[in-house]
């Protein structure tokens, strides 16, 4: 089990250096990314949240500041003040027996990786997407399954017990726990006038425990 962020094309982007990439993917989150790997990071989470008229990113309150004119500051200025953050991914998970990979859906970004823990300790289904790709997990007393596409009769699937998935999202916590750090460090060199709110902003993105943020500010 891995946290991914679903990446898109990169060419263009001249803020901070990134790597370059011309197609869709996912890029895997750990402690093991250079400072290349871990810039496109922040970037693509910036760019996710880049936006002034989602229902996901507008304040309720009507308190969100303006967007800055700074080209830098206009580009993190989501990242740093909506409510509510997003980023396209997940947690991807593979059966390296069998070589089926169960890959994250639409409606369950990285944001709400959470969602999987409050699976295990208690839940039945849990869905990640709609049609034409449907990715469920579903968990049948100490059994889970995961289905790679619901909208197929034959779809592959994974199986695992709950144990084991309770084994892998540790792991994966551990994962993000791990970016974070190098995140905050590359901020620290990259963006050193925004460090620790850039900092802040990825945990809560993440959903880390304010003693992670601590750790690594």
């Amino acid at each position: 089990m891995q946290p991914v962020l679903e990446m898109t094309a990169t060419d263009g982007f001249d803020l901070w250096p990134v790597t370059e990439s011309t197609s869709y993917g996912f890029l895997p989150l750990s402690g093991e990314l250079s400072p290349l790997e871990v810039g496109t990071a922040v970037m693509r989470m910036a760019d996710c949240n880049d936006v002034d008229t989602d229902c996901n990113a507008v304040d309720p309150d009507g308190d969100r500041p303006p967007r800055p004119v700074a080209v830098l500051d206009s580009f993190l200025h989501g990242l740093l003040t909506c409510e509510s953050l997003l980023a396209a991914g997940g947690l991807r998970v593979t059966d390296n027996s069998t070589g089926v990979t169960f890959l994250p859906g639409c409606c369950d970004g990285l944001e709400d990786w959470r969602d999987w823990q409050r699976f295990v300790d208690g839940g039945d289904l849990l869905g990640f997407g709609h049609d034409p790709v449907s990715p469920i997990a579903e968990r049948y007393g100490s059994v889970v399954r995961l289905t790679v596409n619901a909208e197929q009769s034959d779809s592959p699937v994974i199986e695992l017990s709950v144990s084991e998935l309770r084994h892998l999202l540790a792991g994966a916590e551990r994962d993000l726990v791990d970016f974070l750090a190098l995140a905050a460090d590359w901020a620290s060199r990259q963006l050193p006038d925004h460090c620790s709110a850039v900092t802040v902003a990825l945990a809560r993105l993440l959903d880390l425990p304010g003693s992670a943020v601590a750790r690594k500010l």
